[in-house]
C-alpha cells in the first residue's frame, strides 16, 4: 500500500502537490470506494479469461485433433466472454487513466496548463462515455430482441454491456475530471 492510501497503483493524475497526494486525492471516500469497485472490476476480469481458455481451448483440441467432437457453441460462448472482457478491461483502463489518451504534446508543467490538457481529454472522453450510455440502451433493447444460433441465449447478455460500460466510463471519468479541478486549486492556493 502506498503512503497516499492508493493500492501503489499509477495514479492518473501526473500533477499533484504533496499535500494533496497524502491526502488521498480530492474525495478520499469515493476515491477509495471507486478504487475498490475497480479492484472488484479487475477480479472479474480475470476469472473472465480463465473462463474464456475453456472453450477456445476446446475449439483448439476438437479442430486439430479430433480427440473431442466439434462443439459449435463453443464459439459464441467464446465470443460472449471476450465482449466482456473487453469492455470489463475498458472500464479498467479508464479508471487507471491508461485509454484513451494519446500524448501529442508534452506534459505540462504549469498548473493551469496541466488543467486544460487533462480537463480537455477528460472532457472528451466523459462526452463519448455518456453518448455510448445513452445510445448503448437502445443497442441494449435491440439485442434482446435477438437470440443466438447455437446457444439460444438472448443476446442481451452481451449488448448489455456497451451501456454498461459508458455509464462506468462516465463515472470514473468525471471523478477523475475532479481530481484535476481540485488539484489545480490547491495548487493556485499554495502558489499565491
Amino acid at each position: 500500500m502506498a503512503k497516499n492510501g492508493t493500492s501503489g497503483a499509477r495514479r492518473w493524475c501526473l500533477f499533484e502537490p504533496e499535500w494533496f497526494a497524502e491526502t488521498g486525492g480530492a474525495c478520499p471516500m469515493v476515491g477509495r470506494i471507486l478504487e475498490g469497485f475497480c479492484q472488484g472490476l479487475r477480479i472479474v476480469l480475470g476469472i473472465l479469461v480463465a473462463l474464456l481458455a475453456v472453450p477456445v481451448g476446446m475449439q483448439v483440441i476438437s479442430r486439430y485433433t479430433g480427440i473431442i467432437p466439434t462443439f459449435l457453441w463453443t464459439e459464441e460462448l467464446s465470443t460472449f466472454i471476450f465482449v466482456w472482457v473487453v469492455m470489463i478491461g475498458s472500464m479498467v483502463a479508464v479508471w487507471e487513466g491508461t485509454h484513451f489518451d494519446v500524448h501529442v504534446i508534452p506534459d505540462a508543467k504549469r498548473p493551469l496548463m496541466v488543467l486544460l490538457q487533462k480537463g480537455i481529454v477528460l472532457v472528451l472522453v466523459g462526452l463519448f462515455a455518456v453518448l455510448f450510455a445513452w445510445y448503448g440502451i437502445e443497442y441494449a433493447k435491440f439485442g434482446s430482441l435477438q437470440q443466438s444460433v447455437m446457444m439460444r441465449a438472448n443476446l442481451m447478455v452481451t449488448y448489455i454491456s456497451v451501456p454498461i460500460a459508458g455509464a462506468v466510463w462516465a463515472v470514473f471519468v468525471f471523478y477523475r475530471l475532479y481530481e484535476v479541478v481540485q488539484a489545480y486549486r490547491c495548487s493556485a492556493r499554495s502558489s499565491s
